[in-house]
């Protein structure tokens, strides 16, 4: 990646940031995505004790329809399970296809098996933890939510990424188009409006200029 384009990277990264600190929740909710740093993740937080359950919610959607042959769900739970997360311990949800569809089908399965949920402690993305905050502020805001993910620098995201049979080009264009997405999707009343500081906005439009575009709404 060329330096230029690795500078404003790293601004919108970390403003996509929230950097809360986990806690004690009702569920672990570790949502779909082609990135299993999120199961691996939401294991290490199940065997810290912040939760003996677990829910992966995720079908095939816009970035793993042709990685995967099985649901984001049952690929996440694999991976826990290889952490040694006991089978008990996790639930599926696997027909959403975007992150509206997460929340609300996490939340009626959860109320379907009876589960009471007052705090979820949300695993996502690094560059995804506002956008998810602010999508469960819209479509479950009843819900305590306290967000984290896999905790990692931008070249080892990018890295794995690779690992994972997505392109380093690909990789970046799905956190400029997710950056886009705060604002876009804040207008279209999918995610509560959030402040962009100037230089994240002047950050991603250069990212767009250099060609990481193949995300965008």
């Amino acid at each position: 990646m060329e330096r230029q384009a690795y500078e404003n990277l790293a601004v919108i990264w970390d403003y996509m940031h929230l950097n809360m600190q986990p806690c004690e929740a009702d569920c672990i909710v570790g949502f779909g995505n082609y990135n299993d740093q999120i199961a691996q993740r939401a294991a290490e937080l199940y065997h810290q004790g912040y939760s003996d359950t677990i829910l992966f919610t995720g079908g095939l959607g816009r970035n793993t329809d042709t990685l995967w042959a099985v649901s984001e769900a049952e690929h996440f739970a694999e991976t826990a399970m290889a952490a040694g997360v006991p089978e008990r311990a996790i639930l599926l949800e696997t027909r959403s296809t975007n992150t509206a569809e997460n929340i609300r089908f996490t939340r009626a399965l959860l109320a379907e098996r009876g589960i009471p949920v007052r705090r979820i402690l949300g695993v996502h993305q690094p560059f995804m933890e506002r956008r998810i905050f602010a999508a469960l502020g819209v479509h479950w805001p009843e819900v305590e939510a306290v967000i984290t993910s896999p905790q990692v620098s931008i070249e080892e995201y990018l890295a794995h990424s690779v690992r994972q049979g997505v392109p380093e080009q690909a990789a970046i264009d799905v956190i400029v188009g997710d950056f886009q997405r705060i604002e876009v999707y804040a207008k279209r009343g999918y995610q509560l409006p959030q402040e962009i500081p100037p230089e994240a906005m002047r950050a991603f439009h250069e990212l767009v200029r250099l060609g990481y575009d193949g995300q965008l709404v």
